[in-house]
């Protein structure tokens, strides 16, 4: 029984890598044939060059730090935003029919259209890549919190109605514990968004950070830099999204 249930484990482990390594082992082949063009796609070896170079120089290190800390500044307030105003209008009726045509208007533009209002409102300093890292993730987790909010169970709302319970109650005993796969779901898209828009965060005048690296070596053509920030970005939000995971699976553990 044991042992098949490590064989079952590892047929699931090989299935999640199994592309991964195909197209690595592609990309080597390819290069080692000649097959690639340099300029336009290094062959692996070049971009493991490369990444043992800037880790070590320490450049790596510091653009990841800079561009983390930028990340979380944002997410951050778009969490606190997000969920405090998501069950305020997933509550309330009124508010809901109030905010939601403001917010169907402004969520679908994206955060790259800010920049020039961006730089007129906050200059080139670091509030400006904050603001655009913030409405990456805001509106992601604002919906999903109302809609979690609004399935919460009809008949357990009018139990607590006809027991008289307590609103602070009501909110963290029966609504917010329904509503947590939902909000959860909301946090985990909202934080890939907002890593996603470090890029154009830090497009704003920007001389560190993951997005400002990879733009000042388009300019240079040195694409290895370049396919090396965007893999280093890549495995960050991979991180990530598994730590999210991990806490909503300690937390969600009815789901």
């Amino acid at each position: 029984m044991k042992s098949k249930l490590v064989f079952k484990n590892a047929g699931y482990f090989l299935e999640y890598v199994a592309l991964i390594i195909s197209v690595i082992v592609v990309w080597i082949i390819m290069g080692n044939e000649g097959k690639l063009n340099p300029v336009v796609m290094p062959t692996l070896q070049k971009i493991g060059k490369t990444f043992k170079t800037l880790f070590l120089k320490g450049t790596l290190i510091k653009h990841c730090g800079i561009s983390i800390g930028r990340v979380l500044k944002g997410y951050g307030i778009s969490v606190a935003l997000g969920v405090t105003l998501g069950i305020l209008i997933g509550l309330s009726h009124h508010l809901e029919r109030i905010t939601q045509l403001l917010v169907q208007i402004i969520k679908p533009i994206p955060p790259i259209a800010w920049i020039p209002l961006v730089i007129l409102w906050f200059g080139i300093g670091e509030s400006g890549k904050v603001f655009l890292i913030f409405l990456g993730g805001f509106f992601t987790i604002l919906v999903n919190v109302i809609d979690g909010i609004k399935q919460t169970d009809e008949r357990l709302v009018e139990v607590s109605k006809v027991m008289e319970i307590p609103l602070w109650k009501h909110i963290f005993k029966l609504v917010l514990p329904g509503a947590l796969p939902n909000i959860f779901t909301g946090l985990r898209v909202g934080l890939t968004s907002c890593w996603m828009c470090v890029v154009a965060a830090e497009l704003v005048s920007s001389t560190t950070g993951l997005g400002y690296m990879i733009m000042d070596a388009r300019q240079y053509g040195q694409t290895d830099v370049v396919i090396t920030g965007m893999i280093t970005i890549g495995l960050i939000g991979k991180i990530m999204d598994s730590l999210l995971h991990l806490i909503e699976s300690k937390i969600v553990v009815w789901n």
